[in-house]
């Protein structure tokens, strides 16, 4: 059984910052890369970013400078740290953990920007 908890979403004004934090527990194995999704209000899921436990990262072109997604494998845990937010970037965020041919996702973290 794996657990995949997230924390640190909120309501934050424009231009603000938030830093989400997930960690995953239980019987995980050879983690291959860990990740953040968002979903808004009737649109499809999207990658934010992404971190392979090699350090390689990859971001959304809407979010390029102003997040940084950071792992610790020994952990288990991967941060989003989220600088000048705008109104756009309200969603829900969700984590992801890849393992081979298995995903595992947290439950996801309201984050709000709004004046």
């Amino acid at each position: 059984q794996v657990q995949v908890v997230e924390s640190g979403g909120g309501l934050v004004q424009p231009g603000g910052s938030l830093r989400l934090s997930c960690t995953a527990s239980g019987s995980i194995f050879s983690i291959d890369a860990m990740g953040w999704y968002r979903q808004a209000p009737g649109k499809q899921r999207e990658l934010v970013a992404i971190i392979t436990t090699g350090g390689s990262t990859d971001y959304a072109d809407s979010v390029k400078g102003r997040f940084t997604i950071t792992g610790d494998n020994g952990k288990n845990t991967v941060y989003l740290q989220m600088n000048s937010l705008k109104p756009e970037d309200t969603a829900v965020y969700y984590c992801n953990f890849n393992s081979g041919s298995y995903d595992y996702w947290g439950q996801g973290t309201q984050v709000a920007v709004s004046s």
